[in-house]
């Protein structure tokens, strides 16, 4: 698909976790495929993970003064207000700079400015919606924007009808291009080739309860033919570095955070992961056999539904949260040592992929700018 040779200029807003900015990334992408003269430009909230992990991606990013409403009694929500209209004002003078053709939202602190000024200024304007239960900032802003793209059926009950397209969640291609990467993913984890690797990731922050989890069943997990790989998110990484260096645990490997998630994925027998929606939508593609722990702090418990809605299909195990200290070591042995169960389960979580997410949202997003010339 082309558009008229004239540089579009497009930008993304979007971030705070792994959920937001990767699938921004994924779509940035896909429109720099489709439109290879195009210009890209993020807008992101200054001290969050999207101020690194977008200028990795090749994409520059600019930082505004802005945080979440907490929902809890804070000193904090006092500033939030001003932080508001600061970002709003930042956000006005980048678009009156760079001239966007399009502005797409993901979600998180600082697209909620950017899709603000954007409707104000009459911009076409696109919403992703990753999860079940959409996001404040979303919710807020549907009525405004010009297109929604959700990941599920049934998004009807949170934003109008009539800008709904279901395309499924974006994943970066990158990340699930894993075949014939098994054995120089072994050699970058430095691991055994004689061994089942387990793969543990708790999200971008990590997961408190699954890392105290795997802590404190470490001895059971590994075993004489297993070795892990084991994605603590910051602020465990110090502790489990400990723990490993400490203990008879040479075949347990600890990352903070995984950059090549290719090889992670190519090195892996059986996975244990949040439910979230991008980390569900990549395990579908790269049909791991695997173990869904939900957050239960989730909203409106989404990451339950999405985790019971493989298990139903009986492409995935479940554990609840509060069930991990009793299940999780005997659950992961239990799997590894059943090859028949892994290779099902494999087979199911395969016929659930949506392979092309990124590149539907990339043509919706090329429609919009056709429309408004």
């Amino acid at each position: 698909m082309n558009m008229s040779q004239d540089k579009k200029h497009i930008l993304l807003s979007g971030g705070g976790t792994g959920g937001h900015i990767f699938p921004a990334i994924a779509v940035a992408n896909a429109l720099k495929q489709l439109l290879p003269g195009s210009e890209l430009l993020f807008i992101g909230a200054r001290g969050r993970m999207e101020m690194q992990k977008v200028p990795m991606a090749g994409y520059p990013i600019k930082g505004i003064w802005i945080s979440g409403f907490q929902r809890r009694l804070s000193v904090k929500n006092l500033l939030f207000p001003f932080k508001l209209m600061v970002s709003l004002l930042m956000v006005g003078r980048i678009i009156n700079r760079f001239k966007p053709d399009v502005v797409i939202g993901t979600g998180g602190y600082a697209s909620g400015p950017a899709l603000k000024m954007a409707t104000r200024k009459h911009l076409p304007t696109m919403i992703l919606e990753q999860n079940s239960f959409p996001g404040v900032t979303n919710r807020l802003l549907a009525g405004k924007v010009d297109c929604i793209c959700v990941a599920h059926q049934g998004m009807e009950r949170y934003f109008p009808a009539s800008k709904i397209i279901v395309t499924g969640n974006p994943v970066r291609q990158d990340v699930v291009r894993i075949a014939g990467k098994r054995e120089a993913a072994l050699s970058f984890f430095g691991l055994s080739d004689q061994r089942t690797t387990l793969l543990i990731i708790g999200g971008s922050q990590g997961a408190l309860s699954i890392n105290q989890a795997v802590a404190s069943q470490l001895s059971t997990l590994q075993g004489k033919h297993i070795q892990i790989i084991w994605q603590t998110g910051p602020h465990y990484s110090a502790q489990a570095e400990g723990l490993v260096k400490n203990g008879t645990y040479e075949n347990t490997h600890v990352f903070p955070f995984i950059e090549r998630m290719d090889y992670a994925y190519a090195a892996a027998d059986v996975v244990v992961s949040r439910a979230g929606a991008i980390a569900i939508s990549e395990l579908c593609l790269v049909r791991k056999p695997a173990i869904l722990v939900p957050l239960p702090s989730a909203a409106e418990d989404h990451q339950t539904k999405n985790a019971m809605a493989l298990a139903e299909q009986q492409a995935a195990i479940m554990i609840r949260d509060q069930d991990l200290g009793a299940l999780l070591a005997e659950t992961v042995r239990a799997l590894i040592e059943d090859k028949e169960r892994q290779r099902h389960l494999s087979e199911q979580i395969g016929k659930m992929a949506k392979a092309d997410a990124a590149l539907t949202i990339a043509q919706e997003a090329i429609r919009l700018m056709k429309s408004n010339k």
